[in-house]
């Protein structure tokens, strides 16, 4: 049997024991899962990967290239994505520009770089993120705030600094981020994972086994797809998707004598589902409109959770299916092509709906609580 696809079939077969567990899991109880995977078992691989390769200058361009394709789908967003929803609907708008730009590899790309590539390509995935985190934990938190404040009945000028602050605390307390500068600076000083004393290695290392299975049963038991804009959201990341793979065939066609290894990266770690921290950027500038009774929210907190729940198991299929065709996907012109397919494939609801008839007559199947919701919300206003 091939060696991609024997190896999917054990990654879903375990997704398949987490749906089994769903029913015996409360939503809440997922949360304590999720932490021991950000917290404890993701850094041990993180850590145990970085301290394998050489550090050198030329791995800086990896972060620049994970910002530059977050900026790149930031714009993407804000011209080809919000405009697909109504012209009424502006929370929803900038929910998205918060949202389909970031990326979350932790949960949704790491494990399976693990174990289709190995630990050097883990490694170099978790150096790109950092610029990846710059863009979603500052950048991000900014343009939130600079929303906010637009809109706000009662501007709180001091709240912003003092915020950010307390954000770039937070983001030297996690966890990955700290195993990523313990291990920059062991390997500044010539040191490796044999130069640890032999029981922290054996810990490390025993830490780092449980990464895979835990995150394959978290994603199983965590889907849990709402109905009702299902379909829009779904068109959405698609579209994403599509704009994504578009911009990695650049990418290739830029790098085209890099291995077959880092070509896989450049496609797979796009592709990573949206990130929980513009979310959590969200949810505190909800709780400062409730507190200066602002009543047109700047965003729409419930869309947010629809977008990250359809966004997890969604890239967790795009990228087992790229790594089970890894040769088909290293090529410039299918990544083209398929890019092409997505967000052409995308764009198909609507125009079906618009050849029905009025774009204000209720249309059937997802799409209908959707548009119901957009009939209850023509007060809001755009920006």
């Amino acid at each position: 049997m091939n060696f991609a696809l024997q190896n999917t079939l054990e990654l879903v077969l375990v997704i398949g024991l987490g749906l089994l567990l769903q029913k015996k899991i409360a939503k809440q109880d997922l949360k304590g899962v999720k932490t021991i995977i950000l917290s404890v078992a993701l850094p041990a691989v993180i850590f145990v990967a970085l301290l394998k390769i050489k550090l050198e200058s030329s791995l800086l361009i990896f972060p620049l290239l994970a910002l530059a394709f977050n900026l790149i789908l930031f714009l993407a967003t804000k011209y080809v994505l919000a405009p697909s929803l109504p012209k009424n609907e502006g929370p929803k708008k900038r929910t998205l520009m918060m949202l389909m730009p970031s990326l979350a590899p932790g949960l949704s790309c790491f494990p399976f770089i693990v174990v289709y590539l190995g630990d050097d390509s883990l490694a170099l995935a978790a150096l790109a993120d950092v610029g990846n985190k710059i863009f979603v934990l500052i950048l991000l938190y900014m343009l939130a705030m600079h929303w906010y404040h637009l809109r706000s009945l009662k501007t709180i000028k001091t709240s912003s600094k003092s915020k950010l602050r307390d954000l770039g605390l937070a983001l030297l307390r996690e966890p990955i981020n700290m195993v990523i500068i313990v291990g920059l600076v062991l390997l500044a000083l010539g040191l490796n994972l044999e130069s640890l004393p032999v029981f922290l290695q054996h810990t490390i290392g025993e830490l780092k086994m449980i990464m895979a299975p835990l995150i394959l049963l978290f994603i199983g038991m965590a889907v849990r797809i709402k109905s009702g804009e299902f379909g829009i959201i779904v068109s959405l990341l698609a579209r994403r998707a599509g704009i994504t793979f578009l911009v990695s065939a650049a990418f290739v066609f830029l790098f085209p004598t890099l291995s077959p290894a880092l070509l896989l990266l450049l496609v797979v770690f796009p592709q990573s589902a949206c990130s929980f921290w513009p979310f959590a950027h969200m949810s505190a500038i909800s709780t400062l409109e409730d507190t200066d009774a602002q009543k047109k929210p700047t965003f729409d907190i419930d869309f947010a959770v629809n977008v990250l729940a359809c966004s997890l198991p969604f890239s967790t299929v795009m990228v087992i299916g790229i790594f089970s065709f890894d040769q088909l996907f290293i090529d410039p012109i299918v990544l083209l092509a398929f890019g092409a397919l997505f967000i052409g494939g995308s764009f198909m609801p609507n125009l079906i709906l618009r050849l029905k008839g009025d774009e204000q007559s209720e249309p059937s199947g997802n799409y209908s609580t959707y548009v119901g919701l957009n009939a209850q919300s023509q007060s809001s206003e755009d920006k």
